[in-house]
């Protein structure tokens, strides 16, 4: 992959897998030129499957943009922060990260749920 740019530039992945939280859901948006997005596809895949073998995992779902847009979003939810910390980490997972296209660029930030009363609940 060659970039990734966090979402909020003041707090970056790497000092949000840091903290304790649990459970916490990974929302990962990839933006990549049209013309990639097979590879994309192909590398996320593995990905996919690679994480899914990992202790602390739950679920994963990938969204793609309407339209014209080759825009998608991950959306993965983990036990622990630690346990997404371990994956994420993990050699054989930074490893495969240049199997992504070179135009794909991750922004990956780590959430929490929020209980609102009368709409949603933690």
């Amino acid at each position: 992959m060659s970039l990734m740019r966090p979402m909020d530039p003041a707090f970056p992945i790497e000092r949000q897998i840091a903290l304790d939280a649990s459970p916490v859901v990974l929302i990962n948006v990839f933006t990549l030129d049209k013309a990639d997005e097979q590879t994309f596809l192909n590398a996320w895949q593995n990905d996919a499957a690679f994480m899914k073998r990992q202790p602390g995992f739950i679920s994963t779902q990938l969204h793609r943009a309407v339209g014209d847009s080759p825009t998608y979003l991950n959306h993965a939810v983990w036990e622990t922060t630690a346990a997404f910390r371990a994956a994420f980490t993990h050699p054989e997972f930074r490893a495969r990260l240049s199997a992504y296209p070179a135009s794909a660029v991750a922004s990956p930030h780590l959430f929490q749920k929020v209980a609102i009363p009368g709409i949603c609940v933690a």
